[in-house]
């Protein structure tokens, strides 16, 4: 009976390879679990709980909020200003939204803060929200998110 050189010596390297491979691999793992551990340069971050910000009382308090023009007018700005582009309404807490005014950027507003001036977050739910006018009573609006065509 015969055997083949070559098929012996590619067996031997196969094994030799996977070997090698196995032993580099836990000396790499050992060193890393076991030598030295760089200090954290993360900083240490404090929970603290902040309360809420009234932006409309602080705009008030220095001497912005109401411009002259639109407390006299009192009219609501126009729906058609405002585009929703994202909603996160949540159980516990009042909710966010993602609006954009006259196709700028849109950026988060909080539930009770301002929109812009005489606009206000009333509340978010699911795929919508609602704004409201802070000089008429009579100004609120629907925003819906668009639907993605699939």
């Amino acid at each position: 009976m015969q055997t083949d050189v070559y098929r012996l010596w590619s067996t031997k390297i196969v094994t030799f390879a996977i070997s090698a491979l196995a032993t580099a691999s836990v000396v790499y793992w050992g060193l890393k679990g076991w030598g030295p551990h760089a200090p954290s340069t993360a900083p240490a971050m404090v929970a603290a709980q902040v309360s809420p910000v009234n932006s409309q009382a602080i705009a008030r308090a220095l001497g912005g909020g109401l411009t002259p023009a639109a407390a006299v007018s009192g009219a609501a700005p126009a729906i058609s200003r405002y585009a929703l582009v994202g909603v996160v309404a949540g159980r516990f807490r009042p909710g966010a939204a993602l609006i954009s005014v006259d196709g700028q950027e849109a950026r988060p507003v909080r539930v009770g803060t301002l929109v812009e001036d005489g606009m206000m977050l009333e509340s978010v739910s699911g795929r919508s929200a609602i704004l409201s006018s802070t000089t008429s009573a009579s100004g609120k609006f629907s925003l819906e998110l668009p639907h993605l065509n699939e």
